[in-house]
């Protein structure tokens, strides 16, 4: 039983920071949200939340595959605030400008981050991928709704 509760931890921290988002994208989807004009592939609202939680979910289980190896978590860490700080810009402060700016950003630092946990561990690395294809989709969305309104 003690060494399930490290990975309850590491993916309970991930889940946070996808709930610490909440308040700004909760409140922003029916109002502003809706109001923006969106390309065709922009799916259903929600789709959004079981990705987000799934995509937290393999983020926590690559987090402690590192941990458990005693490596550092920087770059994991930076990634992670970024994607806070997506919700925060794109949805708090309406501003898709900003949010298209973080997600470059982000998408750098998820790529990076790949590449470290593949230094310590391999199924931590492959993990990461689907978060790394959902953000480049997202970035893809997020740079038709800057163009498209």
């Amino acid at each position: 039983m003690k060494k399930i509760w490290p990975v309850v931890v590491w993916v309970g921290v991930c889940e946070a920071a996808g709930l610490a988002a909440t308040p700004f994208t909760a409140s922003a989807i029916p109002a502003w949200y809706a109001t923006l004009a969106k390309p065709s592939f922009s799916p259903p609202n929600w789709v959004f939340g079981p990705v987000w939680t799934t995509l937290y979910f393999l983020m926590g289980l690559a987090a402690w595959l590192v941990w458990k190896k005693h490596k550092s978590l920087a770059l994991f860490y930076l990634q992670l605030a970024l994607n806070f700080l997506w919700s925060l810009l794109f949805f708090g402060l309406h501003s898709p400008i900003l949010g298209l700016v973080d997600i470059i950003f982000l998408w750098t630092f998820i790529l990076l981050t790949i590449n470290q946990f593949k230094k310590v561990s391999r199924p931590a690395a492959y993990l990461l991928l689907p978060y790394l294809l959902w953000v480049s989709f997202a970035a893809i969305l997020n740079l038709a709704i800057v163009i498209l309104n």
